[in-house]
């Protein structure tokens, strides 16, 4: 495979093997930490992040500085190293640390490849749930192996539509909330990366989502896209490393411009 400047990067086949062998590394890791006895503190923004986030991610670090010396690696709880280089892993290793710490099994872990920054594999892994959702942009998308699209529903009216951080979303755009609670046919309060993984596997239609990091975002808009979906920020524009946070994720190209509609009143 060549980059934008006609420069080898890794063989995708090659990223694939590796992917879904730390993600399995990941799952058994983040499992052993899981209902146990976890020491917490809690960052600047008071989010809370365990021995489990940081012991995950310096496991899933460890073995990608061994396969892959050359690329760079962004992490949740360790920052960013090669920022330079034209071939980054990003990783959230625990996606939904409140989740985790208080014992709810709908907790993540994140994994994405980017080449010059736009991600060409995305990786979803539920631990508790022994679910690994695997998205190659162009070559489809899979759970556990076996191939998912999202849903072919084209009317917001008639979708599921999941409400992602709907407390930060009803504090700072009350007039938005408003008009989520009256939306969708079916609709639900969530966190974190599992209702986007139930669209990429067909089961939700829409999710609105907010206040999120690269590292929350790009592994799963690779998983999105690979099943037939659209993901990207409130105003439509493409998702990458410079993002604001706030992202729609949609089953098809006609929800997702009904929901930039909704969102932007």
């Amino acid at each position: 495979m060549l980059n934008a400047k006609n420069e080898p990067t890794t063989d995708i086949s090659d990223l694939v093997f590796h992917a879904i062998k730390i993600a399995h590394l990941a799952n058994n890791a983040a499992q052993e930490y899981f209902r146990g006895g976890l020491g917490i503190e809690f960052k600047a923004d008071e989010s809370p992040v365990t021995q489990a986030d940081k012991g995950v991610e310096a496991e899933v670090r460890s073995y990608l500085e061994q396969q892959f010396p050359n690329h760079g690696v962004f992490g949740e709880e360790h920052g960013f190293e090669g920022q330079d280089c034209r071939e980054v892993w990003i990783i959230d290793p625990i996606d939904g640390t409140r989740s985790f710490l208080s014992g709810h099994p709908l907790f993540g872990f994140l994994l994405g490849h980017l080449v010059d920054g736009k991600p060409d594999i995305g990786v979803i892994g539920m631990p508790a749930l022994n679910e690994i959702f695997l998205g190659i942009p162009g070559q489809g998308a899979t759970l556990n192996g076996e191939a998912i699209t999202t849903s072919n529903r084209t009317r917001l009216d008639q979708s599921i539509l999941f409400v992602n951080e709907g407390d930060k979303i009803h504090r700072d755009y009350p007039a938005l909330f408003d008009r989520l609670m009256q939306s969708g046919q079916t609709r639900r309060f969530a966190y974190d990366c599992y209702p986007h993984a139930l669209v990429a596997a067909g089961h939700v239609d829409s999710v609105i989502d907010y206040d999120l990091q690269p590292y929350d975002f790009l592994p799963v808009l690779a998983v999105i896209e690979a099943a037939g979906g659209v993901m990207t920020d409130w105003d439509g524009n493409p998702l990458n490393l410079n993002s604001d946070g706030r992202v729609v994720s949609a089953a098809t190209p006609e929800l997702h411009a009904q929901l930039l509609d909704l969102v932007n009143g």
